[in-house]
């Protein structure tokens, strides 16, 4: 009995549009292994920086509860927590200690505090960066935050409470909900009244950190903001959302208790 040598069968040649179309492939591959690490690990990385700022946050406001000096200026090092913050609207479990600088490696900590601008509490605009996507994405959310939302700050010896200025076109019904007749005043007509609650701008639009928002760096203050700042928009850097509050309210930290603004939501 014979057997036949089985055939082999010619091999396809490489044509222009099949290299190119497993170019395409592998680039899809890679992009989706890129967002995968950045929506997910850096989240990982980021949630294990952000639990080792907050523990050492409890520590040193333990270490000095005796010593502090409520008067005392803040200076933290770069990447060093000094404060928390809390958004009631997003939730009761909401809350990032704010680490001092806006590098990278202070942004995988947490939100971050430009170096230029006011400490919580001073007048002027105390000024926060973080991200919205990966790295702890702190700052996902901002978009859905409304005209007098608070914005709550605890530093060492108080609760600092902020509500976002108005986002629509009738200031002053808007703003009469939450501030104080003062307040209404500046922010419907007065040196206020060109800073929204909200808007989209530039990267490179620095006027934002100024001590009252895009009224120059001379220009002087008589109210205490908090700016936050974020790309835009979702997957991209290629804007900057901006959210601007005004404090309406601080008071003593009193152990065991807690604001009631923080109950809102």
């Amino acid at each position: 009995m014979t057997h036949r040598k089985p055939q082999s069968r010619p091999r396809r040649k490489a044509t222009v549009s099949s290299v190119f179309g497993e170019i395409i492939l592998t680039i899809g591959v890679l992009m989706l292994l890129f967002a995968f690490y950045e929506s997910y690990w850096t989240n990982i990385e980021a949630g294990k920086q952000q639990d080792e700022v907050n523990s050492a946050l409890d520590d040193k406001w333990v270490d000095d509860g005796r010593r502090v000096n409520p008067r005392q200026k803040l200076n933290p090092e770069l990447g060093e927590a000094f404060a928390r913050m809390y958004i009631p609207t997003f939730g009761s479990d909401f809350h990032f200690a704010v680490v001092e600088g806006t590098n990278d490696a202070d942004l995988l900590r947490g939100p971050g505090r430009y170096q230029d601008t006011q400490m919580p509490g001073e007048e002027g605009n105390f000024a926060v960066a973080g991200h919205r996507v990966g790295k702890g994405a702190p700052f996902n959310d901002l978009d859905n935050l409304k005209s007098c939302d608070a914005i709550v700050v605890e530093t060492q010896t108080e609760w600092i409470a902020y509500r976002v200025l108005p986002l629509g076109d009738n200031r002053e019904a808007e703003a009469a909900k939450c501030l104080s007749d003062k307040q209404v005043e500046k922010v419907a007509s007065g040196a206020y009244a060109g800073v929204q609650g909200r808007h989209i701008t530039l990267p490179g639009d620095v006027s934002v950190l100024d001590k009252i928002p895009g009224a120059g760096k001379d220009a002087k203050a008589t109210e205490r903001l908090l700016t936050l700042t974020t790309c835009h928009p979702q997957f991209s850097n290629a804007e900057r959302m901006i959210i601007h509050a005004i404090e309406v309210d601080s008071e003593a930290k009193t152990p065991g208790e807690r604001p009631a603004v923080l109950e809102e939501n």
